[in-house]
């Protein structure tokens, strides 16, 4: 007899993120790399979550709160909903993963587009579901169409990524209303709006009111991670109906909040000038990258977040690798059936600037 993992393991692909700037430094013996790979924000913490954090500091030799009282009631009442409404996690990633274990059972099916975010696919062969992925449609947008005909009786979550992630294009208002008529009230609905702050346009959906109006089979995810700053402090929360909530709680762990996290996801919701300020640089950011695609003849996705994706061809991998001989690290896109492609998060002018530089020589050399 020989100790066998659970089946589940053997169609997951591990997660890699993106490559640390200490190891890129370490390999080339460099100190001046830039990491333009992870979608973090170039403008570093919401200030007063690091003042928060620093008083938080001292009580570190007591558990945090359990059920992040404070930072659940700060969420709620920012966004207008009931604490039963409200979960907090360590990353969004913990949040998908407690909808995994609350929600599916042996075959259950999973629906998520071929090109989003890999996480939906790891949790969900965990739990030894079915996963069923769909392509995307002509301008790198989930194909919405696709996803409400692979539906059966078997379904028991859909995931959603608006904007996407990779191609960072969004489904519109009306686009998502017509899909969640189509969908049966015991399949459950994931909408993660991890980048819903960057979304500027007037035809980016209002997820949060599927939830004020008592939609149960509908769960909206967001992060701390990209406009505040606090992609290494961990926090993600969701909002859904509190009888679908329910079962996330009795599968969290017990302290999934850090006391540091906690006090910086209070602070960061009232840091308002932060927010402004990244989202307006950001914009700024994204335009100098496009307008730069254009003038080189590559095709990109319509942004709506804090990165572009890229065509390169099939030379992407190597540009990849030319960009990591020169100190900036983008992400490649195999992993995300996108092998022709990279993504490039929007740094600051310097870096954004910096990154063209590097980037302009490979592509045009023939």
């Amino acid at each position: 007899m020989t100790l066998e993992p659970q089946r589940g393991l053997d169609g997951i692909k591990a997660y890699i993120p993106g490559k640390p700037l200490s190891e890129l430094e370490r390999e080339l013996g460099i100190r001046d790399a830039i990491k333009l790979a992870s979608n973090e924000n170039p403008y570093g913490v919401s200030p007063k979550a690091l003042a928060a954090m620093e008083r938080a500091l001292a009580s570190g030799n007591m558990y945090p709160d359990g059920a992040s009282y404070d930072l659940r009631a700060a969420i709620a009442g920012r966004f207008g909903f009931s604490l039963d409404q409200v979960v907090v996690g360590n990353g969004a990633d913990d949040l998908i993963l407690e909808l995994s274990m609350a929600y599916l059972d042996d075959g259950d099916e999973v629906i998520v587009s071929r090109s989003s975010f890999p996480i939906y696919d790891i949790y969900a062969h965990a739990m030894r579901a079915r996963l069923i992925k769909t392509p995307l449609t002509s301008g790198y947008r989930i194909d919405l169409d696709a996803m409400a005909r692979a539906v059966t009786h078997r379904t028991r979550l859909v995931y959603l990524a608006n904007p996407n992630n990779p191609t960072g294009t969004m489904v519109t208002a009306s686009e998502l209303a017509a899909f969640l008529r189509r969908v049966p009230d015991d399949v459950l609905v994931v909408l993660d709006d991890a980048y819903a702050e960057m979304a500027d346009s007037p035809e980016f959906p209002d997820s949060l009111g599927y939830v004020r109006e008592g939609r149960r089979n509908v769960v909206v995810l967001r992060t701390f991670s990209k406009v505040y700053g606090l992609a290494g402090i961990r926090i993600g929360y969701g909002f859904g109906h509190a009888e679908t909530l329910a079962p996330t709680f009795k599968v969290k762990q017990a302290f999934n909040v850090n006391s540091v996290a906690q006090a910086a996801g209070v602070a960061a919701l009232e840091d308002e000038e932060f927010v402004r300020f990244t989202v307006a640089e950001n914009r700024k950011g994204r335009e100098v990258l496009c307008a730069a695609f254009r003038r080189l003849g590559l095709e990109f996705a319509e942004s709506h977040t804090n990165f572009v994706l890229v065509r390169i061809g099939p030379r992407a991998g190597d540009v990849q690798q030319a960009l990591l001989r020169r100190g900036v690290i983008v992400r490649p896109c195999a992993a995300y059936d996108l092998p022709d492609c990279l993504r490039a998060s929007i740094g600051t002018p310097a870096e954004n600037e910096r990154f063209l530089a590097a980037l302009e020589p490979l592509v045009t050399a023939r």
